[in-house]
């Protein structure tokens, strides 16, 4: 059942790319924000029932056919994500300088974990973001600064970071390159 919740939103963003739809359609359609849209595809929140049908009506697919396409467990006792599966993460905010992209993002046992790259250009802007997980955060290059809850922690090449992700946060480059990390998602 936990690997139903984590792929509902990477089903989601399946059916609405094949379909060439944009995230604020099936937003404005299913009568949700945008920003709800992509914090569901990018697996940052579950919708409830009501919202999940909104948006599987406003994708133009039948109930069954939205479950019957989501993965299934392989019964092996491990997970294996391939280079083919990582895909670009959509952002409909205001981030400007910021490039996410998948790397690992599968249900362990009862542990929403997902790994991402995370690219981070000089002088790059955004606000402040709040995930539903704790964060880890290994810089692989450059350097940044990290404000947590009002505090600024500057991270450089070979350091990393663990907080909760709940507190509002942002990576700040102000450097003259691009500072890139890898971070791990563990959700709550």
């Amino acid at each position: 059942m936990e690997d139903y919740l984590i792929g509902i939103g990477k089903r989601i963003k399946e059916i609405r790319k094949q379909s060439g739809r944009v995230i604020s359609d099936i937003a404005a359609g299913a009568g949700v924000t945008g920003g709800l849209i992509s914090r569901i595809e990018n697996g940052r929140t579950i919708p409830s029932l009501p919202v999940l049908l909104k948006i599987i009506n406003e994708l133009n697919i039948e109930v069954a056919e939205f479950f019957n396409g989501m993965p299934h467990g392989n019964g092996a006792n491990y997970i294996i994500s391939r280079a083919k599966e990582n895909s670009l993460i959509e952002k409909e905010d205001d981030a400007k300088g910021f490039t996410y992209q998948y790397i690992f993002g599968k249900q362990l046992n009862s542990l929403g974990f997902e790994a991402v790259l995370l690219e981070v250009t000089a002088k790059s802007k955004r606000d402040k973001v709040t995930t539903d997980a704790y964060e880890f955060k290994y810089i692989l290059s450059g350097e940044c600064g990290y404000d947590i809850d009002g505090e600024e922690v500057l991270l450089k090449e070979g350091d990393s970071i663990f907080f909760d992700g709940r507190l509002p946060h942002v990576p700040i480059n102000r450097g003259e390159i691009s500072a890139k990390m890898l971070v791990l998602y563990f959700f709550i």
